[in-house]
């Protein structure tokens, strides 16, 4: 059975940071690629950003130079490290096995003043 579980997400005032974190199992998971959507309330779900084969990272426009995707085989967990959050970054973020039908439950992130 294929888990992910999401977890780091919360309240941050524009301008701070979070670290989203997720952690995988029920696959060998150094062989999948790995990427966070997120959906804000009325929007569409969208790709914030993806790892590929394991170093190369694919971002979003809006979010490029300021998240950072990476992960850890060891402890089979991606990580997406959010900088200089905005407003209009918060949304539930969700960690997915890249397309594929896994999904996690998702994290929400909130950017208030």
């Amino acid at each position: 059975q294929v888990q992910l579980v999401e977890s780091g997400g919360g309240l941050v005032q524009p301008g701070g940071s979070l670290r989203l974190s997720c952690a995988v199992s029920g696959i060998i998971f150094g062989l999948y690629d790995m990427a966070w959507y997120r959906q804000a309330p009325g929007k569409q779900r969208e790709l914030v950003a993806a790892i590929i084969r394991g170093v190369n990272t694919n971002y979003a426009d809006s979010v490029k130079g300021r998240f950072t995707i990476s992960r850890d085989n060891a402890k089979n967990t991606v990580y997406l490290q959010m900088n200089s959050l905005k407003v209009e970054d918060a949304a539930v973020y969700y960690c997915n096995v890249y397309r594929s039908g896994y999904w996690g439950q998702g994290t929400q992130v909130t950017v208030s003043s």
